[in-house]
């Protein structure tokens, strides 16, 4: 963590090639992210774990970030129109085995609220009016947190919006996935990920609805393997 820098973010075309390399400004430690997409526009949603994390030697800041980009789509190389942060004071820092802990994914609801998985505080927070807002929300909502009447969140990296308006999460703690209600209720769980101590610790990042709704794709960092998750 102590030779860690701001990174980028890098975009590729369809060919996977790189088509352009965006860096500086908000973007510091950009950890996870999600896209919406508005005919030649597009909003991109980023969370950021490095601000402050590294001068503060392992000690929790509250400093992390999350940042809406919206590009412009014409031409070859996508464009930055505007830069704004839409939320701010997520607990962030650096850990020996993860390199930083801090908010990690992140989706969008077609109502246009944008759900942030918040690894350190156990918890699942909204951002209301994330693709228009001109300002930080702070932290958001508190949608669900991992109290003893509902103790499914156990550190949760990963996050989606299922086609029903669910959100879902995977654990670094416990290696299960886990269905949220967007009024807050946990309503179901599956094991993933059984290898590791704790199962699925740093394993179970990425995370993505599979097309036509047939399942959930999910990473495995641990077995180096992209799986399907089927209905």
């Amino acid at each position: 963590a102590a030779t860690a820098t701001a990174g980028a973010l890098i975009i590729l075309n369809r060919d996977g090639q790189v088509a352009a390399t965006l860096a500086g400004g908000d973007i510091n430690g950009p950890w996870d992210l999600t896209a919406a997409s508005h005919g030649s526009r597009a909003d991109l949603f980023f969370t950021n774990v490095l601000n402050g994390t590294v001068a503060a030697g392992g000690q929790v800041v509250d400093h992390g970030t999350v940042v809406r980009l919206e590009l412009d789509l014409h031409g070859a190389v996508p464009r930055v129109v505007s830069n704004t942060v839409i939320g701010s004071g997520f607990p962030e820092r650096t850990d020996p085995a993860a390199l930083v802990i801090g908010p990690t994914g992140v989706g969008l609801s077609e109502e246009g609220t944008l759900y942030v998985a918040d690894t350190l505080d156990n918890t699942i927070r909204a951002i209301p009016n994330a693709v228009f807002r001109h300002s930080t929300a702070g932290t958001g909502r508190l949608v669900s947190s991992a109290d003893p009447a509902q103790s499914g969140l156990n550190g949760p990296l990963g996050l989606a919006v299922a086609p029903n308006g669910d959100i879902l999460t995977v654990n670094s703690g416990d290696g299960n996935i886990v269905e949220t209600a967007p009024e807050g209720a946990q309503v179901a769980s599956r094991l993933l990920d059984n290898v590791g101590t704790p199962p699925g610790a740093g394993a179970l990042f990425g995370l993505a609805v599979a097309p036509h709704h047939h399942g959930v794709y999910f990473v495995d960092d641990v077995a180096n393997t992209l799986n399907l998750l089927s209905r």
